[in-house]
């Protein structure tokens, strides 16, 4: 990821919409002191090994204040554009955190920009959910739980040889599936620039998804990576007269935590796998039947448990980026790696059990899309409902695109009430 970082900043953006006035003073004392307190300061990067180390000590975030105006919420969406697009300074000792507060009449929304490569979102989310936990209650000085910034590493392969084999043996189907992958156009490689989009699903559209993915027997996963191939396949594309690039391929991220023994751990870092399901989708086929047949192929791996030799793919990649010029390095993954988009899950009421009766946090999330993929559509469960935070690529997607794939995901909830 580090490298990834050298081509697009690769960060990320969660945004708690607070139902209490802001206090920016307790606010920047909570954040602070929960920062130095569990080490989260002075990190430093060793780029020839592909490390990181936190050196500690105190830190002063900036908490910057975007005036909500008539429309807070479109300030709101420009400033999650901008944070996704502007890099984290990385001489020497940095903060890998970035603060920004949106208010409004009686609540506020607050923004946390981290520097990817350090964190993942479970241990983001815990980390916030103690801070403002803190902030509610005005006990900043609360006892808590230190976080484990150094794990020992689990995700070592030589010590499994069967994940190894089974990762080899899988990854000649893998290269037809990349090799028969539609390549969308990126216009100039250069431009990495990303915008931002947001989408929710009330309860009851929530409900009629998680109805119809068990009336078909697949996840409500399956059901969004389905739902977002088949919207690409109606995007207007020269893909049907590419008649061995027909295929749409997708990427999805699979948490590690419960493989590696991390559940119910402090472990903050950086632990996700990855996996991709690839389909031709032809002309007039049901949503239905692509769901059963991504099922198949999720099914499949999730048994074989081949997503956790990810970090051999990243070393690989890592090992084939070190050889190229800048130019070749942006151009790498669209050419053997050709994703149209990727999905990936946060369920916060697994991760914060809210008290009844008060009025919840709400969240969601926006991802960079990095090299890899031009969009990544961020599905967070809060309560009954379902935030969708789209990242888009501007020299592969257009906005007009990306209403086509939002209406699709609100057309496709809605008609699925009234199936059977």
């Amino acid at each position: 990821m580090l490298q990834w970082n050298e081509l697009h900043p690769y960060n990320v953006v969660h945004v708690f919409r607070i139902p209490a006035a802001l206090d920016l003073e307790r606010l920047r004392n909570v954040v602070n002191g929960r920062l130095e307190a569990h080490g989260l300061t002075g990190l430093a990067l060793n780029r020839k090994r592909g490390t990181y180390h936190y050196h500690g000590g105190p830190v002063s975030c900036e908490i910057k204040i975007i005036n909500g105006g008539e429309n807070p919420r479109e300030l709101l969406r420009a400033e999650i554009e901008r944070q996704l697009n502007t890099a984290f300074i990385q001489s020497g000792r940095f903060n890998p955190f970035k603060f920004f507060v949106v208010p409004e009449q009686d609540c506020f929304s607050l923004g946390v920009v981290y520097f990817h490569a350090v964190a993942d979102a479970e241990s983001v989310v815990l980390l916030i959910k103690e801070m403002l936990e803190a902030y509610l209650k005005g006990n900043g000085s609360q006892f808590f739980k230190p976080v484990n910034l150094y794990p020992g590493r689990r995700d070592s392969l030589l010590g499994q040889p069967g994940l190894v084999a089974r990762k080899i043996a899988a990854l000649p189907a893998f290269v037809r599936d990349m090799r028969s992958s539609h390549r969308l156009p990126h216009g100039d490689e250069s431009d990495c620039s990303n915008r931002f989009a947001f989408l929710s699903l009330n309860s009851g559209q929530l409900n009629s998804l998680l109805k119809t993915a068990k009336a078909w027997d697949v996840t409500l996963n399956d059901l969004f990576l389905s739902i977002l191939m088949q919207s690409f396949s109606h995007l207007k594309s020269d893909r049907a007269r590419e008649p061995k690039r027909r295929k749409i391929s997708v990427g999805c991220i699979v948490n590690l935590r419960k493989d590696l023994g991390l559940e119910n751990q402090r472990a903050f870092g950086l632990f996700l796998g990855s996996m991709v399901v690839t389909h031709e989708i032809p002309d007039g086929m049901s949503l239905m039947e692509l769901a059963k047949d991504v099922r198949r192929q999720t099914l499949a791996i999730k048994q074989s448990k081949i997503y956790m030799a990810t970090s051999l793919e990243m070393f690989f990649g890592r090992f084939m980026l070190s050889w190229f010029p800048l130019e070749r390095r942006r151009k790498l993954y669209q050419k053997h790696y050709p994703l149209r988009g990727g999905i990936t899950n946060v369920n916060l009421n697994s991760l914060w059990q809210q008290p009844p009766g008060e009025k919840p946090v709400d969240f969601f999330r926006a991802i960079s899309t990095g090299p890899v993929t031009p969009l990544v559509l961020s599905i967070t469960t809060v309560g009954d409902i379902v935030n969708l935070g789209i990242t888009y690529r501007t020299m592969v997607y257009s906005e007009l695109d990306i209403e086509r794939i939002k209406g699709d995901f609100l057309e496709i909830s809605e008609r699925l009430k009234n199936c059977p």
